[in-house]
């Protein structure tokens, strides 16, 4: 049965510029050790998208509709379906001076934040920058090769990939979901509770529920704290006896 909103799926994708082959996003560690652009900080596993929700650009959500679990597809996209043709005036030039204030060595390549928004330097020359503040992808055709992994069915499941979202870098195993008729109980685990940014990922995971769960009245985190304290070493029957024997001589 073909995909439809509000269906939350894994997917694992490659993303490239069709002309140059060059890959701008994946999801797939094996493939981005193969290129020779893995990572360590990033976890490369299938990505959670719920659908209508505009976590993916619009145009490939819309051609996902026709896939079913566990189908494969190469899905092309012209500039105008991703992100824009380029729009020369977008280009501008300024004083290398000003760049430099930003506290940014004027040099190609390098991305540099100013009021108009974020712009790429194109070249340095005579005591001037040239920026361009279109996407780097505009006026690029992409190529998306797309594997819905899984479609998931199970509200736990479903809970479990939001936090997961927001809170990566813990195995999301580790924390215990109570589903009751209209409400959510979380229970954080001790590797969680040290994660930085965790209260906005709380918020975050909060704010995904209520949003996608019109049913559910109400969500809520707990810690347990357990003390591991030495247990009172127990008495042989032997000593027992001989105290409560002594105890009765001296009176």
């Amino acid at each position: 049965m073909p995909l439809a909103k509000g269906d939350f799926i894994l997917v694992d994708f490659v993303a490239k510029v069709k002309d140059t082959g060059e890959i701008f996003d994946l999801t797939i560690e094996e493939v981005a050790k193969k290129e020779n652009i893995h990572r360590d900080n990033v976890v490369y596993e299938p990505m959670l998208v719920v659908l209508g929700e505009g976590w993916m650009l619009k145009s490939l959500e819309e051609k996902l509709y026709e896939l079913n679990p566990g189908d494969e597809k190469s899905i092309e996209l012209k500039p105008e379906e991703a992100f824009g043709v380029r729009d020369p005036s977008k280009v501008k030039i300024i004083s290398a001076r000003e760049v430099s204030r930003r506290g940014v060595t004027p040099r190609p390549g390098v991305r540099v934040e100013l009021d108009d928004g974020v712009a790429l330097i194109r070249s340095v020359g005579s005591g001037r920058v040239v920026l361009d503040f279109n996407h780097p992808l505009a006026g690029k055709t992409l190529v998306y090769d797309i594997h819905i992994v899984k479609k998931l069915e199970i509200l736990k499941e479903k809970i479990l990939a939001l936090i997961h979202r927001r809170i990566p870098k813990v195995d999301v195993n580790k924390f215990v979901i109570t589903i009751r008729k209209n409400s959510i109980t979380i229970e954080v685990p001790e590797e969680a509770r040290f994660v930085e940014g965790l209260q906005f990922a709380k918020r975050g995971v909060i704010r995904d529920i209520e949003r996608l769960f019109k049913d559910i009245a109400w969500v809520k985190f707990t810690e347990t704290y357990k003390f591991e304290r030495e247990k009172p070493k127990a008495k042989s029957k032997a000593a027992a006896k001989k105290k409560a024997k002594k105890e009765s001589a001296e009176q």
